[in-house]
């Protein structure tokens, strides 16, 4: 029976790679894909990014427009995007873009007290764009004292979004966010392996942003900027410093378009309407299916007691 119990978290575990949230109620409802990032106490890479000590998971597409409409509706939170009418459409499903960082932060809060967990971001003011606080003594862990130890879901950090765009379960690096160290192939859309939506006209929907990386993330690569939680000097401990940007657009056509490992972008945490910021999430990890399956098992076999998994 315990050999049976072994085969059954093996399988599982190996189908458990997409971890889907739903948010909202009624016509405000909306769900999220996220992917498992594992091979936790990583190295870094080369560039010095990269290391993480943990599991999370983060989302495998950017944040979509519809996301933000429904839930900025659902919750009041006033954030606004820009009108891409020149740049391919406001179609529901491509990426937001026009927002700040700050206001991606809001959004963030929002899921998670939308579902009963502590917001990320510490906000005193009611201006959808304004600076978030500092988180006191307490509050956070290390020395990241914008995001609340707490919290479910959060702005990926700068080495989070580098791991799951560059890295891999086995631990190698890659240059580009598609699991090659081989430019990406410029298209307009699509899932084509080794492509990215660079050189083109307009961004592509966020489930069409082109070739996956190894961790199963679309869109790290071209498509829109994405901004990180990380202050560009690498300590968040001031509110007003400035932001830090991975992963290129959709119109850049020198080098590597700036998807390359070794490329940064920064911006003002406050920076609005522009045509090519966008987001993703991140968030602590569930225990998988296959553990609970045997958690459950064992019990049922009275070979143990079942516990609760940490989240982080």
């Amino acid at each position: 029976m315990k050999t049976i119990a072994l085969i059954l978290l093996i399988v599982v575990s190996a189908q458990a790679q997409i971890i889907t949230q739903n948010f909202g109620t009624g016509a405000n409802t909306f769900s999220i894909d996220f992917v498992e990032i594992g091979n936790l106490g990583n190295a870094a890479d080369t560039t010095g990014y990269g290391s993480v000590g943990y599991s999370y998971n983060i989302g495998k597409y950017e944040i979509s427009r519809d996301q933000i409409a429904k839930a900025t509706a659902a919750g009041n939170l006033g954030i606004t995007l820009y009108d891409m009418i020149d740049y391919g459409g406001n179609g529901v499903n491509r990426p937001a873009t026009g927002l700040s960082r700050n206001e991606a932060a809001r959004f963030v809060n929002w899921l998670n007290t939308s579902k009963g967990y502590q917001s990320a971001y510490n906000f005193t003011t009611s201006d959808p764009n304004g600076n978030l606080s500092l988180w006191g003594i307490g509050q956070y862990s290390g020395d990241n004292q914008f995001r609340h130890k707490d919290a479910f879901y959060f702005l990926p950090n700068e080495n989070e979004w580098y791991k799951a765009a560059y890295g891999s379960p086995s631990g190698s690096w890659y240059k580009y966010p598609i699991g090659s160290d081989t430019l990406p192939i410029a298209v307009s859309g699509g899932t084509t392996a080794g492509s990215a939506v660079w050189g083109q006209g307009a961004p592509a929907d966020i489930d069409n942003a082109g070739g996956s990386s190894a961790y199963d993330t679309m869109g790290q690569g071209g498509n829109v900027w994405e901004w990180t939680e990380t202050s560009f000097d690498g300590v968040n401990d001031a509110v007003d410093e400035i932001g830090t940007l991975r992963g290129g657009n959709w119109y850049f056509t020198g080098n590597d378009g700036n998807m390359g490992s070794s490329t940064r972008g920064w911006s003002d945490p406050t920076t609005e309407y522009t045509i090519d910021y966008g987001f993703r999430v991140a968030s602590v990890p569930e225990p998988s299916t296959g553990i609970m399956m045997l958690l459950g098992i064992v019990t049922l076999l009275g070979l143990g007691t079942k516990r609760s998994l940490p989240r982080g």
